[in-house]
């Protein structure tokens, strides 16, 4: 076996941004450098030269670089193609957008290859004016999520009571203690007492079981608390957050560039890297009191 080239990301797939840094009970301004986030849209082509089909398959959020790589190995791993003898040639497609981003690919298909689609094509977002990019996506929650509104009686809450958060959700994660293999998402009120907590092998299904357990208890929209996430902010959990209407997401670990974004775009005050005597606040600051 050859060895593999190891080259996986692409020399675009980090962006440094502002914000403010608490630490030692003291906030600065700094800057850190974020990875990218950007959806990719994978098409498939396939089927006889005068009949050639092209189905819209899946898009998932990455990070830009070894696209041809995802998609193909996206195709496998679902069981669409059965070996790289299928495919005759990958490559991306321009489509015109705000961002002049590529992030659509098409995988072609040899002419007697025949791919097992999904009776029902994948959901993604996609707008008319902009196409898969960043900007587009964010539109596409603007259409379907709950209208902006003006905060009426700004929601603050202190330093020390986010500091606070992660102990006390380390301590409520039973499964966790048990397998050490589970994401965690817990929601708390103002004063950083706990209200619900909930576990999963994948952190977009812990938060889909929190906020669904808000549904069930007529709490939703959560625009009273603090959404803490066990590992790191993407833009899907962001998304969830802003279905949800919670304005604070705090995360144990680092933020991608599109849920900061996201998070600036709906007026969510996000946090990352939360330790001990510290963290970093990416958006919306006038929420975070601090002495």
């Amino acid at each position: 076996m050859e060895p593999m080239n190891n080259e996986s990301i692409a020399s675009g797939s980090t962006v440094t941004i502002g914000l403010k840094k608490f630490h030692n009970g003291r906030f600065s301004d700094t800057e850190d450098i974020l990875a990218i986030e950007e959806p990719l849209e994978i098409r498939l082509g396939y089927g006889p030269s005068g009949n050639r089909k092209v189905s819209n398959v899946s898009v998932t959020m990455r990070t830009p670089g070894s696209d041809e790589e995802l998609a193909t190995g996206f195709l496998f791993t679902e069981g669409i193609i059965s070996n790289r003898d299928q495919i005759s040639k990958v490559e991306h497609l321009f489509i015109a957008c705000r961002e002049d981003k590529q992030n659509t690919i098409l995988v072609n298909l040899t002419e007697n290859a025949i791919p097992k689609l999904p009776e029902i094509e994948r959901s993604f977002y996609t707008t008319s004016s902009c196409g898969v990019c960043g900007k587009g996506s964010i539109e596409a929650i603007r259409t379907v999520g709950p209208p902006k509104k003006e905060d009426i009686g700004l929601f603050q809450i202190d330093s020390g009571t986010l500091i606070a958060l992660s102990e006390k959700l380390r301590a409520a994660q039973n499964v966790f203690r048990k397998t050490g293999g589970l994401h965690a998402c817990a929601f708390f009120d103002r004063a950083g007492e706990l209200l619900l907590v909930r576990e999963d092998v994948g952190r977009h299904n812990a938060l889909d079981k929190l906020i669904g357990a808000g549904l069930e208890n007529r709490s939703v929209p959560m625009d009273d608390g603090i959404l803490l996430l066990s590992g790191r902010a993407s833009f899907e959990l962001i998304q969830k957050a802003v279905m949800a209407g919670i304005k604070i997401v705090v995360a144990v670990g680092a933020p991608s560039s599109l849920a900061v974004e996201l998070s600036k775009e709906f007026n969510i005050t996000l946090i990352g890297f939360m330790r001990e005597d510290r963290f970093n606040v990416y958006t919306s600051p006038e929420r975070i009191i601090f002495e």
